[in-house]
This record gives C-alpha cells, sequence and structure tokens, in this order.
C-alpha cells in the first residue's frame, strides 16, 4: 500500500511537471510568432497561426513526455528524492528559455529553426564560434535574459510541485487494489504512448518533426517544432548523413542513372568511369594564362537583381557584368548551404548527397573520377587553393592535396593579420595572390574570401562604404526584420565586390589572357527581407570574365551549379577529343536543371525539392509566364536530382565499381 500511495502521488507530480514544460513551450511558440510575426507571409491567415499553434502543442507532447519520464523513472518508480524532480524540471526550462533565446539570431541567420548548420559549427573552429557568438549574437545579453525567465520557471514550477495531491482512495480489498494497479498501469502506457506519437495512438496518425510542417507558411511551419524537436531533428538528419541518407535516390538502378547523365546514350558498362566519361569540342578561347575561381563568402545573387539595384552595392561585379567580355547568368545554384559544401564539391565534382566529402576516408585514399584536379593538370595547370583563413579549417587543404591539387595557401601564408575569427580582410588575400602571380607558372586558382562572414566587424567607414546612404534604402524595402543589421551585411557584401573586382581588374591588366569565374559558396544568411522567395534564399551569380568571352558565348541565362564550372572551363580550353570525367555537364550541354540540398532552378522556375514548393523565377518575361508548365520542369528537375545524386552517392560509398 506505502508504495501504491508513492506511485500515486509520484503520478500526480508528474503530471504537473508534463504540462508545465508542456505550456512553457507552447508560450515560448506564441512568444516566437508574435515578436517575429514580420517573418510570416502577407497571404498567410490567422487561421493557419492557430493551426501552427495547435499542431505544434501536439509535437511538444513528445517533448514534454520525454522530460517527465525522466522524473517517472528516477523519482516515482525507483523513489528518489523529489528534489530530482524540481532539478530536472528546472534543468529543462534552463535549456530551453536559453535555447528560446537562442532561435531569435538563429532564425534570423538561417531561416529555420535550429538545423544542420549545428553540426556545421561543430565542425568549425569552436573558438571562432564562440567569438561570433559573443559579438554577433548578443550572448551576453541573451543569457542573462534566458536565466531571468529560468528564475520565473523555477518559482512557478517549485510551487506547483510541493501543492497536495488527490489521496489514494480506499482500497480495502485485494481486488480493489488490484484493479486500481492495473488501471494506473494502463493509463501510464496509454499516456506515454499519446505523448509519443504527438497526440495520437498509432504511428500512422501520429506527428513527428518530418510531417508537422502542415501550413502553407515556412516560418509558421519551422515554429511547429519545439527546440526539443528541432535537435531532435538536427540528430536524425546527422544520423542519416552518416549514413548518407537523402530523399531521390535509386541505388537499386544506378545503372540507369549513370546513363541519363551520360552523353553517350546506349551505353553498357560494369562500372561508372565510361558513364562519367566527356569528350571535349575543342577551343573557344585562346588558352589563359591563369585562370581564377573565386568563391566569395555569402556572395548571394539579389543584391545584383534589377530590383535591388539602388542599394549601390553590388556596383563592383556589375560593371564586369557590363563589359563586352564576360558572360553572365543568373540561373545558378551553389552545391549546398554551407561554404564546405561548395569547397568540397569543386574540388571532387561530387554533388551534395547529405555526406561530408571532407570526413570521408575514401576522399583521401583516392581521387575522385570527376574530380578537378586531375584534367586541369593535364592541360598543363597547377592547381592552387587560396583561403583567407586556417589550413585547418574544415580539412579542405588537406582535402584538396589528397585530390590532386599542387599548393593549398592560408592565411598563415599571406603575412596578414586577422580582420575576425575567420580569417584576414579579402584584400589582403586578393593582395597575397598577385604578388605570387609572378613567380607562378600557367596556374588554376580555387579561390576562397573570409570577410563577408559574421562578425561583421569591418570598420565600413573607412573602408568608404556610405552607411546612411544605403541605410535610407535598405528601410525602402519591405518587410525588413532589423534594417541596419542588413546595411552592416550589405556593407560586408560591398566591400567584398570592391575587392574581387580590384583584383579582377589589376590582375587582367597584368595578365591580359587570364579567364575569371566569380560565383559564391551560398546565398542562405542573407536575405532582403522576413519572407524571401527561394531564388533570393538560394541563387548565386557566374560571372565569367576574360579574354575571349563574350555575351553569347552560353545561351542567355544558362541554367547550371558548382559542379558545372570545371567541365566548362575545360569545353572552354581543351583541345578537341581531351577527354575528362564529370557528373554534371558543362553549361554548353546544360541539364536545364540544377540542384543542391534543398532546392532547385529550371530555366523558369525555383522549388523545394522534399516539398511542392515552386515559384517562377523573377526575370521569366511577362510574355512568356503563361506558357511555363511548372508540373513539366518539375519532373524534369527531379529525373536530374535522382540520377546526379545517385552517382554522387555511389562513387561516395562504393567508388566506380557497380558491385
Amino acid at each position: 500500500m506505502k508504495i501504491l500511495k508513492r506511485l500515486w502521488d509520484g503520478l500526480q507530480r508528474d503530471f504537473r511537471l508534463f504540462i508545465f514544460i508542456l505550456l512553457l513551450l507552447e508560450i515560448y511558440r506564441a512568444l516566437f510568432i508574435g515578436t517575429m510575426s514580420g517573418y510570416i507571409s502577407a497571404e498567410t491567415n490567422s487561421t493557419q497561426i492557430w493551426t501552427a499553434l495547435f499542431v505544434g502543442l501536439r509535437l511538444s507532447l513528445k517533448t514534454a513526455g520525454a522530460v517527465t519520464l525522466l522524473s517517472f523513472i528516477f523519482v516515482t518508480i525507483f523513489g528518489l528524492s523529489s528534489r530530482l524532480r524540481l532539478a530536472i524540471g528546472i534543468f529543462a526550462s534552463l535549456i530551453f528559455s536559453t535555447l528560446f533565446m537562442a532561435r531569435y539570431p538563429y532564425y534570423r541567420a538561417f531561416g529555420s529553426t535550429f538545423g544542420m548548420e549545428v553540426i556545421q559549427g561543430m565542425h568549425d573552429d569552436l573558438s571562432a564560434i564562440i567569438i561570433t557568438v559573443v559579438q554577433e549574437y548578443g550572448l551576453f545579453w541573451r543569457f542573462p535574459v534566458a536565466l531571468i525567465l529560468t528564475v520565473v520557471c523555477i518559482a512557478i514550477l517549485s510551487r506547483l510541485l510541493i501543492l497536495k495531491t488527490i489521496p489514494l482512495p480506499e482500497l480495502n480489498s485485494f481486488i480493489k487494489k488490484f484493479l486500481f494497479s492495473a488501471g494506473i498501469f494502463a493509463f501510464v502506457v496509454a499516456f506515454f504512448i499519446f505523448a509519443r506519437f504527438g497526440g495520437s495512438f498509432t504511428y500512422d496518425n501520429g506527428l513527428n518533426w518530418e510531417n508537422c510542417g502542415v501550413t502553407s507558411d515556412h516560418f509558421l511551419n519551422e515554429t511547429i517544432l519545439d527546440d526539443g524537436q528541432a535537435f531532435y531533428r538536427v540528430y536524425t538528419m546527422n544520423k542519416w548523413m552518416s549514413a548518407g541518407i537523402i530523399s531521390n535516390l535509386n541505388t537499386e538502378n544506378i545503372s540507369a542513372c549513370a546513363e541519363f547523365i551520360s552523353p553517350r546514350k546506349g551505353l553498357v558498362a560494369d562500372n561508372l568511369s565510361p558513364y562519367l566519361e566527356r569528350t571535349a569540342k575543342g577551343p573557344k578561347i585562346p588558352k589563359p594564362q591563369h585562370i581564377f575561381i573565386i568563391m566569395g563568402e555569402t556572395w548571394m545573387q539579389w543584391p545584383m537583381l534589377g530590383k535591388y539595384s539602388d542599394l549601390r552595392v553590388s556596383d563592383g561585379i556589375r560593371s564586369l557584368i557590363a563589359e563586352p567580355n564576360c558572360y553572365y547568368s543568373r540561373n545558378f545554384l551553389p552545391t549546398g548551404e554551407f561554404t564546405s559544401a561548395a569547397l568540397t564539391g569543386i574540388i571532387t565534382g561530387l554533388p551534395d548527397v547529405n555526406m561530408k566529402v571532407n570526413y570521408q576516408p575514401r576522399s583521401y585514399e583516392e581521387v575522385y573520377v570527376p574530380a578537378m584536379a586531375p584534367p586541369l593538370k593535364e592541360l598543363g595547370y597547377n592547381v592552387d587553393y587560396w583561403y583567407g583563413g586556417t589550413a585547418s579549417w574544415e580539412n579542405i587543404a588537406s582535402l584538396a592535396k589528397a585530390q590532386g591539387f599542387d599548393n593549398t595557401y592560408s592565411i598563415s601564408d599571406l603575412n596578414a593579420p586577422k580582420q575576425s575569427v575567420w580569417g584576414c580582410k579579402d584584400e589582403y588575400l586578393f593582395k597575397a595572390i598577385e604578388e605570387h602571380l609572378a613567380e607562378e607558372p600557367p596556374t588554376v586558382h580555387l579561390i576562397m574570401t573570409t570577410s563577408n562572414h559574421p562578425p561583421y566587424n569591418l570598420d565600413l567607414a573607412a573602408e568608404g562604404f556610405d552607411f546612411d546612404s544605403t541605410l535610407a534604402e535598405v528601410e525602402k524595402l519591405p518587410n525588413v526584420d532589423d534594417a541596419k543589421e542588413l546595411t552592416t551585411m550589405l556593407g560586408h557584401y560591398w566591400y567584398m565586390d570592391k575587392k574581387t573586382t580590384n583584383f579582377v581588374r589589376s590582375v587582367i591588366g597584368k595578365y591580359p589572357n587570364s579567364l575569371f569565374i566569380i560565383t559564391g559558396d551560398h546565398a542562405v544568411r542573407t536575405d532582403p527581407s522576413m519572407n524571401p522567395t527561394i531564388f533570393e534564399h538560394q541563387s548565386v551569380p557566374f560571372v565569367m570574365f576574360g579574354a575571349g568571352i563574350t555575351k553569347n558565348i552560353l545561351p542567355a541565362d544558362v541554367v547550371g551549379g558548382h559542379a558545372s564550372i570545371v567541365p566548362t572551363i575545360i569545353e572552354l580550353i581543351a583541345p578537341k577529343d581531351f577527354i575528362y570525367y564529370s557528373i554534371m555537364p558543362s553549361l554548353f550541354d546544360s541539364f536545364g536543371a540544377t540542384f543542391n540540398r534543398q532546392s532547385y532552378i529550371t530555366q523558369n522556375t525555383a522549388g523545394l525539392i522534399d516539398l511542392e514548393s515552386v515559384e517562377l523565377l523573377p526575370h521569366i518575361p511577362s510574355s512568356e509566364l503563361n506558357k511555363v508548365n511548372l508540373s513539366a520542369e518539375r519532373d524534369a528537375a527531379k529525373k536530374v536530382i535522382e540520377s546526379v545524386r545517385t552517382v554522387g552517392w555511389w562513387l561516395l560509398n562504393h567508388g566506380v565499381n557497380f558491385n
């Protein structure tokens, strides 16, 4: 009877803990929606907001249940001190309050509740991450606010847990005790099943992070995930990444996928190499003395679009585009949403298949068939990697050497002071490269800049940036969250644009027979509004500048991505019948669709791979709008995604052999 009394009392107190955590998560969800309401699409109505709150409450049953389970096992079942129940509640309150405060800068930076950027940060320089969080994201004021919230939670929860419970009813017979105990057992089991499945008793009708996005609004769908479920999403996706799990794979039909990407239709082979083999059609420009592939840090494309021209932060690259020896395509996507994905993609020639190429043993044991360095070296070039940060960052320098690069250079080689924890100012990087050219044989230079990255700590006034003028233009943009913060970001973008353009013009003056490719590593981090289009959020520019380049050397706004850059260079300069290997074709033979981990672009549309979201590109002529078949373009993109992803995944996991 004593044990039954303890269980009865403990269950009631556990239920109070459960309700407290559940309501805490719902209150934080509602506060976040209310204070960040500018991120809600104008087309979203109040019904969808209430739907998000209700579905979020259901999903948080899982999180509250997980917290309560600890108290139930250790306090109610094993009889440990009731203070442990309070300690569990306090610890959970501290965690959720801290994450609630951290969610604000995280969402503003990445447009989501906690996601894979968390894992990316774990592989980054930890001290750099900490400094960025302090300087850029307000750790020193956000954490004290979280502590205050936690103190409020402690006051409420401690009072709630000491309230008297309903006494155990009189059970004066064995049958009554048995039935009451059986009832308690059935209730507990049913309760935890109900919580486990997010407000349902079956998996089919249950709710989880994968199917909870029930509204048509991206922001609301992200708020449905409480921070516990968001981190569970990160944990699950990281497991998938470790196992190479991603949508749109067809590994059971690898040969069909390989045949789709091959220029040699009808080919039958027992390994991937013949399918990846391509033959150059002959040179289209004089062979350059130097080739530069410049990956601008967060070089998003939207500031270059006509509707944002008054910001005047992309005047440098615009001036290059205006030259007769320049080609520019707007229909371009990066390999992924992280810098490392962009660099590993171009170094290895592999798409993003939810596996970190730079941490795969195979990447250091063999050179991938579509890797960048081998064909360029065969064409007579050295291949060098330049980075304004540290050599150890993300193992990229080691990966480049393992994949055939001749040299890698980092901040320790540049004789330059650090601008921030991430590296030196771009001007020092470009200065070192330019000084090095006099001693260089013909070289392909892969260059990664660093200045346009948090913490945004450049002295913009000293650099000549007109902050007030740009701020005035930013304030004219609709639905901007923080105009001053966006202006600061755009000031760093302006600096990158200016220094890159100065470098290009200086080098072309000294080495007229040079070729420049300018693009961005990713666009995600800086958006023009709280409701950016897919295209604005994801696209980066593709600019090709140099001797022999013309406006019509490629079709207008040809569709492509990072994986097409090296094949395009080869097709520009290689002799006829030169053999090389790549998964994606050059831009001269574009598939008409390209993609990264989340999104795709076709000639007329941009969409999300795993959702039905699709939009027309902003530069489609109005006369052509009614002619666009959204469904057909999505289906065509899906076929490209499936084939390219499958082949890339296979190379990472199995190499070229089919068995």
